[in-house]
């Protein structure tokens, strides 16, 4: 086909659906509604960031110190350890140098992490108060993520129930019959609440010397927003 012709069809073709599209009309009685749902619930899961730092002159010694701190904290750890329960791992190791006013090494210093995750918080405050070459950097609760999936589900159900019921509503004081859902998103998020602050876990490590890390886990909301449009029905 001569270009000339091929672009003269390609411009009518165009034109065409142009014409088309303008004389679609466009869609009347679409509404768009947003709906949630919450549900407050105990937390199940609490995390321990427990930590360690020294510092010196040579490196292999500090490597050493901090290796022969985790090692010990990770032996009476892993006495305690229960999958889904108690969960240990280690976290952060790194070791760097300190420079001096003329840009020199003049030490080193390094640290050290392990990780203490689990559902069972008792037995996990009673290993923190155990373990002695390390102190605790950070304490934090959530739910666990079966606690999370079963809550989501329900919230959901609810957050949908309210969608539709919103929807009806809607169609009914317009005076439609009903509705059709055009499109919809379902987003669940868990909101924490407060983080516990720095000093509260200073005091907790402090009395920790003696007994069990005391375990105040609090509670999570799940939210689900349920959004979207639907098409109101003669």
């Amino acid at each position: 086909m001569n270009p000339l012709c091929k672009a003269f069809v390609i411009m009518s073709l165009g034109a065409a659906a142009a014409v088309q599209a303008a004389d679609v009309p466009q869609p009347t009685g679409v509404v768009s509604l947003t709906a949630s749902a919450d549900l407050e619930v105990a937390k199940d899961l609490m995390s321990v960031t427990l930590t360690t730092s020294r510092d010196g002159t040579d490196a292999n010694v500090v490597q050493v110190a901090l290796k022969q701190a985790l090692d010990a904290a990770l032996a009476e750890a892993k006495k305690a350890a229960k999958p889904g329960q108690v969960d240990v791992r280690t976290g952060n190791f790194s070791l760097y140098p300190r420079y001096g006013n003329k840009g020199q090494i003049s030490g080193w210093q390094g640290t050290a992490e392990l990780l203490l995750e689990g559902k069972d918080m008792p037995a996990l405050g009673q290993l923190v108060g155990r373990i002695t070459t390390l102190t605790i950097g950070r304490v934090s609760f959530g739910l666990s993520r079966e606690a999370r999936e079963k809550n989501e589900s329900d919230v959901s159900a609810r957050a949908i129930a309210a969608y539709k019921a919103k929807a009806a509503e809607i169609a009914k004081q317009f005076g439609y019959s009903g509705y059709v859902i055009r499109e919809v998103n379902v987003q669940a998020n868990e909101q924490q609440g407060n983080p516990i602050p720095m000093m509260r876990v200073q005091a907790m490590a402090k009395s920790a010397e003696d007994s069990s890390l005391p375990v105040e886990a609090g509670k999570a909301q799940v939210i689900v927003t349920v959004t979207g449009t639907v098409q109101l029905t003669k």
